[in-house]
């Protein structure tokens, strides 16, 4: 179903000549066709020569522990053939990797790395460091942390550390680690003043129930800590133990969840709200931390945004019924379709609901979207205006988004992925919390890692990172990677945003060239995109000419994903492009919406639950390759792709 014709088409494209903007851009990669290969290599070789000086400099005296006669061995020569051997196959099988790289790929949440995030990773990989703490990585662990401040400033938290509420971020795996840290931080913040009450701590403003203690707000119930700690710090030395050691003890976190409930029996496990749009990881972490998938409430969307009206219904539910929320979950950047939440909505929600006594956090799962913060970010730390940001795009942002990152500085918590938006290698997730004081009360010890640090001051802290993480051992490699990454591109439009800047304005192109072929395919196809896109992932609906019948038009889109996927059984070069599928599920659009698109295809919405089909299958786009749209010669591989999808219908039809 390949055709060569379009491997060569130069299409014709309105655009302006490059740029100064597109000429940094092209120093941040190593590029599709390897054109900054001499870049890269002169990185990577400078700094593994400047690696052996260090060695030999560590202590010049000590004489070279391999003898110079070494390589002339034959045991030494056959283990380095071995080795060749080896590394020569898995070069080979890696040439069967998903090309991410290419604006050919439109599939996944995956692009081509920056180069000053690679090349710092490859750099601080000979080192080692283990981020657990400073005796095992006393540089990285710095960085590590000044990353995570860079990040809570890109998302307007406090990020100064001398202020008592700075905000404080780390790096995780991934973003399911960096939601499961943000569920136990606010579960240890939530039990916290419940615990307080059952130590029977003396009269410094804790609640005087159970139910208004685990209903405090964060703030309030951050404040509440920091008169705990004063009031400790005033005792002396064993009376401050004996204080600290009857409250540790009513905590869920010696007790288990079971005893602890048990002893407050007026208290209900308390529920997780997200939209039904939130990534399967919440469940995961509901699980993991053992409060069950249960508690996890999902909330009805609205054009796949989670609707603001259903939300207080279920609050006032919860208010109701005496059901203690834990946390609220807007998503700033679905997996699926790239929306994103009303995070302004869900703040003044949680304003209105903490006046009747019920508090919770809010936590945003930004682990795409996060760092298209930096589009929204001046230089100087400040907001840009909704006026300033729409003289760049058609459409971008609608009011209602940039309302939504405009409150992300209200929310408690983030999670971040620069593995996904910020373009650098897996294993870069973060999380970071608005105030770093609330960090206190999930902080572990282990006598013969950590030490204990200056308590007042930020930076030393943090120093024993591990008491703060899920992780033990993590790669320092990754924070230099990520530090070093935003120290090149400070987290603005006018730095990092040129690259998610190119990736909305190539969102935008694509949802117009989508219109363009739905009118150009009629007769043939019927095709539409389900709903605009909030950001730079587009979706598209198709239903062959005359079908009626939902499971035909999902077996239709799914043969023709059969030739837009990875197949490691073929070579590569014999695919065009690369997309992905997702699917319209009943349970998550609601009827009208999905009854609103499949009428537009021309489906019967009778056929919906025959032969099983529940849901619309439908093409997925991830547009996050700054070169989708080539200016230096003319291409645009969006018009390539629409021009082959016209390619591909007529045998999909069959």
């Amino acid at each position: 179903m390949s055709d060569p014709r379009l491997a060569n088409a130069a299409l014709p494209m309105d655009s302006a000549a490059p740029g100064a903007e597109q000429r940094r851009l092209d120093a941040c990669f190593l590029g599709p066709y390897g054109e900054n290969d001499s870049l890269l290599e002169k990185l990577v070789v400078e700094f593994l020569r400047d690696h052996v000086h260090w060695r030999r400099n560590f202590h010049p005296e000590d004489p070279p522990a391999i003898p110079t006669t070494a390589a002339q061995h034959p045991q030494y020569q056959a283990l380095e053939a071995k080795m060749r051997r080896e590394l020569h196959q898995l070069s080979a099988a890696l040439k069967q990797s998903v090309p991410f790289h290419s604006p050919r790929y439109i599939g996944h949440m995956a692009s081509d790395l920056l180069l000053p995030g690679l090349a710092a990773q490859i750099l601080a990989l000979p080192y080692n460091p283990n981020n657990v703490s400073e005796d095992a990585a006393p540089i990285t662990v710095q960085l590590e942390i000044q990353a995570g401040l860079q990040l809570a400033r890109m998302l307007g938290y406090p990020s100064d550390p001398t202020r008592p509420d700075c905000a404080f971020g780390h790096l995780t795996s991934g973003g399911t680690l960096a939601n499961y840290q943000a569920l136990r931080l606010a579960l240890a913040l939530k039990a916290f003043p419940v615990a307080l009450r059952a130590a029977g701590v003396p009269d410094i403003g804790v609640p005087e129930d159970d139910w208004q203690a685990f209903n405090l707000e964060p703030a309030a119930a951050i404040a509440l800590l920091v008169r705990w700690q004063d009031w400790l710090a005033g005792l002396d030395d064993g009376e401050g133990r004996a204080w600290r050691e009857r409250f540790q003890a009513q905590r869920p976190e010696t007790l288990g969840l079971v005893e602890f409930f048990a002893r407050h029996r007026d208290l209900k496990v308390p529920q997780v709200l997200a939209p039904i749009t939130a990534h399967y990881s919440w469940s995961k972490g509901l699980k993991m931390l053992g409060l069950g998938r249960a508690q996890l409430r999902l909330v009805a969307t609205r054009g796949m945004r989670m609707d603001a009206d259903a939300l207080r219904q279920v609050l006032d539910d919860c208010e109701r019924e005496r059901q203690p929320v834990l946390t609220v979950v807007g998503v700033l950047g679905s997996t699926e379709y790239g929306t994103i939440d009303p995070l302004d909505e869900i703040v003044q929600a949680r304003r209105d609901m903490a006046a009747r006594g019920l508090g919770f956090g809010i936590h945003v799962d930004a682990a795409w979207g996060g760092y298209l913060a930096t589009l929204f970010r001046n230089p100087d730390g400040s907001l840009r205006t909704p006026a300033e940001i729409r003289g760049e795009y058609r459409d971008f942002p609608q009011p209602e988004v940039h309302a939504a990152f405009a409150a992300l500085a209200e929310t408690d918590s983030v999670t971040v992925d620069p593995h996904k938006l910020g373009y650098l290698p897996y294993g870069t997730g973060a999380f970071i919390c608005r105030d770093h004081r609330a960090t206190a009360l999930i902080a572990e010890q282990a006598d013969y890692v950590f030490m204990e640090g200056a308590s007042g001051d930020y930076m030393a802290r943090y120093r024993q990172l591990g008491q703060y993480i899920p992780e033990g051992s993590k790669s320092g490699a990754a924070a230099a990677a990520v530090y070093v990454t935003h120290r090149v591109l400070p987290l603005d439009h006018a730095n990092f945003g040129l690259m998610p800047r190119q990736t909305v304005l190539a969102a935008e192109a694509f949802q117009a060239r989508a219109q363009r072929f739905a009118r150009d395919m009629q007769g043939v196809v019927s095709a539409c995109v389900p709903f605009p896109p909030d950001s730079n992932l587009v979706c598209l609906a198709l239903n062959p000419h005359g079908n009626r019948d939902l499971a035909t038009a999902n077996a239709f889109v799914r043969r023709l994903y059969d030739e837009l996927r990875c197949d490691p059984h073929k070579p590569l070069q014999v695919k065009q492009f690369f997309s992905s599928i997702t699917t319209l599920q009943r349970s998550m659009v609601g009827d009208a919406e999905l009854h609103r698109i499949l009428d537009g295809l021309g489906i019967d919405t009778g056929t919906l639950d025959h032969d099983r089909a529940d849901r619309l299958v439908i093409l997925r786009h991830t547009l996050m390759n700054p070169y989708l749209i080539d200016h230096e010669n003319g291409i645009s591989y969006i018009d390539r792709y629409f021009e082959y999808l016209g390619v591909l219908l007529g045998t999909a039809r069959g």
